[in-house]
């Protein structure tokens, strides 16, 4: 009798519980075993059944995390000991998640693997100040990058993007951007104007959530001055500017 258990890599989204899927929600629930990233809130894992084992396996870009390996690892064995394992990524497992590397793992080693969408932090924090990633007349395409190269690999070439945005009017989200946003601003401003719109925000979707609206040319200094740390997702082009409108339109509302 097989009685090998299963591995879902599930989205818990950017924080917000309430931004949790109906179907992520479920399998955590009927979990035994979850593998939780340090960016899942606690009220996300609190969804766990009270007699599931919770295993903290903390990933956070520029920090000391649990070695990948060794939670792919806990993920075969538990799997083949007949448990319902969860590894819980925060955001969508797909984007910047590492969810790749580990469907393909978990496939090479004989385990059953499904994976369950999150909504991805860069969606939710221009959602949270109520601008879209694309619009007709601002932008017709999005990219997402990371900032936080692969140790040892290559970087970004932001001077590409810089032109592929400028020529093509896309909005760039970049994750794990603001250690290197020095870098990023002048990479940039090598096709892109100073004037281009930027928004950085902070713990998106959550209580503690904070951001700055300013523009390309001033970017690192805006980080520096509001002093705005990771968790953070850099939104670059047109759409920001819609940002100042809506609150505005929020300002003119309280007033009345």
């Amino acid at each position: 009798m097989n009685t090998q258990g299963q591995v879902i890599l599930v989205g818990a989204g950017p924080g917000d519980p309430e931004l949790l899927t109906l179907k992520a929600a479920k399998a955590i629930r009927a979990a035994t075993v979850v593998l939780v990233d340090d960016l899942v809130s606690p009220e996300v894992v609190g969804l766990a059944d009270p007699a599931a084992r919770i295993v903290h396996v903390g990933k956070r870009g520029g920090c000391k995390s649990t070695p990948q390996a060794f939670i792919e690892r806990m993920m075969v064995l538990a799997a083949r000991e007949g448990e319902r394992v969860v590894r819980l990524k925060g955001g969508d497992p797909f984007i910047f998640g590492r969810g790749g590397e580990e469907v393909e793992h978990l496939r090479a080693a004989g385990i059953h693997v499904e994976v369950i969408n999150g909504i991805t932090s860069g969606l939710a924090a221009v959602t949270s100040l109520g601008v879209p990633l694309t619009h007709r007349e601002h932008a017709q395409g999005v990219v997402f990058v990371t900032g936080h190269a692969q140790k040892g690999g290559e970087a970004p070439d932001w001077h590409a993007l810089a032109q592929a945005a400028h020529q093509a009017r896309l909005t760039l989200v970049i994750y794990m951007g603001v250690s290197g946003a020095r870098h990023i601003q002048d990479q940039l401003l090598s096709a892109l104007p100073a004037a281009t719109p930027v928004a950085i925000v902070q713990r998106a979707s959550l209580p503690g959530q904070r951001h700055a609206v300013t523009t390309l040319g001033d970017l690192a200094d805006t980080i520096a001055r509001e002093q705005l740390a990771s968790p953070s997702v850099i939104v670059v082009g047109d759409v920001v500017r819609g940002v100042a409108a809506v609150h505005g339109e929020r300002d003119n509302a309280r007033a009345a």
